[in-house]
């Protein structure tokens, strides 16, 4: 058999203050990699590895180097100011970026395909969960950026139309562990849960200090005011310390726990080439998604030029460790399985609810008509 060989870029800040979740994705990447190489299909892969340390401006100067050396597809990005840094590098020399994070939506580009959840697949399963089984009263903080922003606003409105209130929402500089501050206003608002989209060092100081801040005062943190989130995942658990570790609340499409024959061959693979870590996570097995779909893009397409890989996606359809996923030929996102799960202090999620099946994605929250008010029910989801 004659085989192709491809050069594709992967771009992750595997240093920095979210660096913790990028290597897990970059894991997760390289990983879909060797098993590609390992099977002696019509494809080769040599992934060409960039790491822009969290910098805007060295995401936009890899991808114009990535792309000038003749590179058409990258796998890359984990924060939406990345993302939004990158795109027109790609729209300009018309390479395909493939981007394995959950996120804000509101975005279409001809040269992203979305393999990570988008809004209705994330914020809207986790206030259809809060408003029923926690209460209505939210206090929103984030790290300051388009990611907290937008999601902090399509919250706030799901919240609003299901009869809620934001009873605040303060912002941090992405890397700011002084939190002492947003911690006393919470404390003093008694709000019945927190709304998290710190991201990196910023969410593990907050997680630490809250608890520490609740305990002080004989307050249960986890029962009386749980933290929510749509980012946080295992690799952080440990970065979070074992004193604050257990009792937080994640929207996911995939927790490492699942019980899945699919899911036990991937954290097998991914420990055994990864021993030291970090451990798997929904950014991970978004990037090992993406990855293989770009491979079977690329054998069906013969070819790697973007516009006709971007055609070729569309037939795909991927059993994965989260289930069924396959992209949207109207929007290049992925149909996905929500989830909500609570952090054990065995560094594990405890799975809670899930969709019975993967579930379409819908970025601009169009099908949501009036606004928000068909948002994800709890029929859609099943008690694990």
């Amino acid at each position: 058999m004659t085989q192709k060989r491809y050069r594709i870029g992967v771009m992750f800040s595997t240093t920095g203050s979210y660096s913790v979740v990028a290597r897990s994705i970059l894991n997760g990447a390289l990983l879909a990699f060797q098993e590609i190489n390992a099977s002696g299909g019509d494809i080769v892969l040599e992934p060409v590895v960039v790491n822009p340390s969290g910098d805007l401006a060295r995401y936009r100067s890899l991808s114009l180097e990535l792309l000038g050396s003749g590179i058409r597809q990258v796998v890359g990005c984990y924060t939406s100011s990345s993302r939004k840094e990158v795109i027109p590098c790609f729209e300009k020399f018309d390479g395909l970026l493939w981007y394995p994070s959950h996120y804000e939506g509101f975005e279409s580009s001809d040269n992203v395909i979305y393999t990570g959840a988008a809004p209705n697949q994330h914020v809207l399963p986790l206030v259809d969960y809060l408003v029923s089984r926690v209460g209505t009263r939210a206090f929103c903080i984030g790290s300051n950026y388009i990611w907290a922003w937008e999601n902090n606003r399509i919250f706030r409105e799901a919240l609003i139309a299901r009869g809620g209130t934001v009873l605040a929402e303060r912002y941090l500089s992405v890397g700011d562990t002084e939190v002492d501050q947003v911690i006393a206003a919470i404390i003093d608002q008694r709000p019945d849960f927190v709304f998290n989209n710190l991201i990196g060092t910023s969410a593990y100081a907050f997680f630490r200090a809250f608890r520490a801040a609740c305990r002080a005062r004989g307050i249960d943190q986890a029962a009386e005011i749980p933290v929510a989130s749509c980012t946080l995942s295992e690799p952080e658990l440990p970065e979070i310390g074992p004193d604050a570790i257990d009792g937080h609340l994640s929207s996911s499409v995939y927790f490492s726990s699942l019980n899945s024959p699919e899911n036990a061959a991937f954290i097998d693979a991914y420990t055994k080439s990864f021993p030291d870590g970090p451990v798997s996570s929904a950014d991970a097995e978004s990037s090992y998604i993406g990855v293989k779909l770009l491979a079977a893009a690329l054998s069906q397409a013969g070819t790697d030029d973007a516009r006709t890989v971007r055609a070729a996606v569309a037939d795909q359809r991927l059993r994965a460790p989260q289930g069924e996923v396959r992209i949207d030929r109207q929007t290049f996102h992925a149909w996905l399985t929500p989830r909500i799960g609570r952090s054990a202090a065995n560094g594990q999620f405890e799975v809670l609810l899930e969709s019975r099946e993967p579930i379409a994605p819908d970025p601009y929250l169009v099908q949501s008509s009036p606004r928000f008010a068909s948002a994800m029910r709890s029929p859609l989801l099943k008690v694990v």
